[in-house]
């Protein structure tokens, strides 16, 4: 893995399960509202989200420049992620796969 691949992945090495998932959520849709999110990873864990930890998790990965979050209208807000979360994903996929030993 190069250098740069190496830094990449490194940016979700902090990150816990949950926020990786939440990325990876992001990855199947261009922009998404946090409530179509919620149902996604609630499905995937087999019980339901706290609202709370969602937004608060979803607003660290924005803090972090993972994610960006745009208000579509006065009472939600759509979030996508950001090209440095997307080289950070194909990073960690290329990790995961063995990498370029």
């Amino acid at each position: 893995m190069s250098a740069s691949s190496a830094a990449e992945a490194d940016t979700l090495a902090d990150l816990t399960a949950f926020q990786r998932d939440l990325l990876w959520a992001l990855s199947h849709d261009d922009a998404r509202k946090g409530l179509s999110l919620k149902a996604e990873l609630a499905e995937y864990y087999g019980e339901e989200l706290n609202h709370s930890r969602l937004y608060q998790n979803l607003d660290k990965i924005v803090d972090r420049d993972l994610v960006a979050k745009q208000a579509r209208d006065k009472r939600t807000n759509e979030y996508r992620l950001t090209e440095s979360a997307r080289r950070a994903l194909e990073a960690r996929k290329a990790w995961q796969a063995g990498g370029d030993e």
